[in-house]
């Protein structure tokens, strides 16, 4: 189990650097919850792999600094699609 649980981190770690993801499209990906993933990035990906723990850190940081953009114009996005309903 253990085997299975720090290959898990290491496909994620990979696909995260490969793809520039967030945690969410990650876990949506890999068919696990964010918890999950931001345990295996940080905690396990970090005992097994330090230097690639740390490419995947820079990666999670990027995304944490754009999150409010993303979000920004996901609300554009959502009452653009009301006012041409309405």
């Amino acid at each position: 189990m253990k085997d299975c649980i720090e290959e898990r981190a290491l496909e994620i770690a990979d696909y995260i650097i490969e793809h520039k993801a967030t945690v969410r499209q990650t876990a949506k990906r890999f068919g696990v919850s964010k918890s999950t993933i931001h345990k295996d990035v940080t905690e396990r990906l970090r005992e097994i792999n330090p230097a690639l723990a740390s490419e995947v850190r820079k990666v999670l940081d990027v995304n944490k600094s754009e999150r409010h953009i993303r979000g920004g114009l996901a609300t554009r996005e959502k009452y653009r699609h009301q006012q041409v309903r309405a």
